[in-house]
């Protein structure tokens, strides 16, 4: 028995064989152009060497200043296999980043930059030279912006291409008091937002930024307390300007708070950290997560010291340790308020309070207390930081906190 092909039937297959070729050839044309795959990591000797086992596209480096640690993104490239830290870099994470390209994040034993770099001839290897350097340094790097590398067939010259730094402005003299909000009898709470002007901040996998989040949460957090009548706000900084540390917890002694509240948002190489925190001050940090969020936020200021005019040196020595000690343990207290209060309305680190020795936190006589709000390194964590349900919460939080605390301290009185 004989089978043919009829001149209809043949057209209609030959359609469907061009359907399924192109979508074959649409397929094809979303797939990356290159494919390469991380093949070794060296570290060694201050140079940090990335092996591909194919060509690669441009790569960027980046200072992360708030977990300390140097991004590198490369287009044209997937992970591979997993890398251990050694020497100056204790810990690396590989992860993909948009269609076609990842990011490798090394964690650091202490402050370092990328001082130079680039591609071997066939754009396989590249090659990163790292120099430790003081907290000012690494804080001016990440605020001055990527350094981009390129191949040499890649049609540009190997050596980096920086972008213009914009210098740390000087504190500001005869700085303007910011406006205090309330009932003139009531106590006085100072809120702090993190960061802002030319210093960032922690930023998250989709650009948001920490300085950005921060104001907004301490305006939910004004608008809250003011709404409950129970006490005076004001806010260090009410839009994007750079103030340094001394200045933070400096206005809020000019204006004789009664309580500082700074806020800010944590951030690391793990998608997989969550939850807020409370640091209040300590000379000896209670954990080393701790001691790395005090090397992360003191960055350029220095203690001076309280002035007691003419008081001799002993006598001094005795006031400042008998009101910081004080200071210290009315911090401690309302941090656990805090927990306790915001447990039920927002995710919470299993161990919320912490210690470390933050200079935004060494106003002697004023209790004070760093909030870390969450992650906002965290997909979950940042949707909730940028949601007005969330800043709500936080707000609700503090409020309810800030309450409990002057209502305790009036009944001692």
């Amino acid at each position: 028995m004989g089978f043919r092909w009829t001149g209809g039937r043949a057209a209609r297959q030959g359609r469907e064989v061009l359907t399924v070729i192109a979508l074959i050839a649409g397929w094809l044309a979303s797939v990356p152009a290159w494919a390469a795959t991380v093949q070794s990591v060296a570290i060694r000797d201050g140079r940090i060497v990335i092996r591909f086992d194919e060509a690669v596209g441009d790569a960027v480096s980046r200072v992360l200043t708030g977990p300390r640690q140097i991004a590198v993104d490369v287009s044209g490239a997937t992970p591979g296999r997993e890398v251990v830290g050694r020497g100056l870099v204790t810990g690396v994470t590989q992860m993909r980043s948009g269609r076609s390209g990842m990011r490798m994040v090394f964690d650091l034993a202490e402050p370092a930059i990328v001082t130079d770099g680039g591609f071997d001839s066939d754009g396989r290897e590249l090659t990163l030279a790292l120099r430790t350097v003081d907290y000012d340094q690494f804080a001016e790097a990440g605020i001055a912006g990527p350094l981009n590398f390129f191949p040499f067939n890649f049609g540009a010259a190997s050596r980096p291409k920086y972008k213009v730094s914009v210098p740390v402005p000087p504190k500001a003299r005869g700085m303007k008091l910011p406006r205090v909000q309330g009932d003139d009898t009531r106590p006085l709470v100072v809120i702090d937002a993190g960061h802002g002007g030319v210093d960032p901040g922690a930023i998250g996998p989709n650009g948001l930024r920490e300085k950005d989040v921060t104001l907004k949460v301490a305006k939910a957090i004004r608008d809250e307390l003011l709404a409950s009548g129970r006490v005076r706000v004001a806010l260090t900084r009410n839009d994007d300007r750079y103030l340094i540390l001394r200045e933070r917890y400096g206005v809020a002694r000019r204006l004789k708070g009664d309580l500082f509240i700074s806020i800010h948002c944590d951030s690391t190489g793990s998608e997989n950290a969550t939850g807020a925190t409370a640091y209040t001050l300590s000379e000896v940090a209670s954990d080393k997560e701790a001691a790395r969020l005090a090397a992360r936020e003191n960055k350029a200021d220095v203690i001076s010291g309280v002035n007691l005019g003419e008081a001799p040196a002993d006598v001094s020595s005795i006031l400042i340790d008998l009101t910081q000690r004080e200071t210290m343990n009315a911090s401690a207290t309302f941090a656990r308020l805090l927990g306790r209060e915001a447990r039920p309305l927002m995710p919470l680190k299993a161990n919320f309070h912490r210690m470390a020795s933050l200079m935004v936190l060494k106003a002697p006589d004023m209790p004070s207390i760093l909030f870390e709000t969450g992650y906002i390194s965290n997909p979950q964590d940042a949707a909730f930081l940028d949601s007005e349900e969330g800043r709500h919460r936080i707000a609700e939080s503090v409020t309810r906190a800030v309450e409990v605390n002057f209502a305790r301290r009036m009944a001692t009185r």
